[in-house]
């Protein structure tokens, strides 16, 4: 293999500074702050009463001006495999679970508008969430369940 400096690469190919698309699940989620942050004060539509749509129509929802809405305008989210702006896309892509993007989305929760920079603190909230909470929680419980029988037993 012979090894050349870019400029030496320029006559010879096409050679461009492509933003390395993002592959984890944590800066899909940082982009997608870092995109609402930049307009902290600007309002979005929320998805009206997601929790009355029957489960097979859900994933389909969709408002116009919605903070998934401004995500699939933004062409690095859309190159790393987002391919549209409803509920269930923005569930799959970001990799949400069902109470995560409801609190994010639904009108029931936030009204008829959310602000941007709420959104954004919820994602980096989301994003910045360890499973080693959990775990270490659920290992404090178990370790406490014979005390427990010891005492009540």
């Amino acid at each position: 293999m012979e090894h050349r400096a870019v400029d030496q690469l320029q006559g010879i190919a096409k050679v461009s500074a492509e933003p390395l698309l993002l592959s984890t699940r944590r800066a899909r989620l940082e982009r997608w702050a870092e995109i609402l942050e930049r307009d902290p004060g600007r309002l979005f539509a929320t998805l009206p009463e997601v929790e009355l749509v029957p489960w097979p129509r859900r994933g389909t929802l969709r408002s116009d001006n919605s903070p998934l809405t401004l995500a699939y305008a933004d062409p690095l989210l859309r190159a790393s495999g987002l391919t549209g702006d409803t509920y269930g896309e923005g569930r799959r892509f970001f990799g949400l679970r069902e109470g995560q993007v409801h609190r994010l989305l639904c009108s029931c929760v936030n009204g008829r508008q959310i602000r941007a920079d709420l959104t954004a603190r919820r994602l980096r909230g989301i994003a910045d969430y360890r499973m080693e909470r959990w775990a270490v929680g659920l290992a404090a419980g178990a370790a406490s369940v014979p005390g427990l029988m010891f005492l009540f037993g």
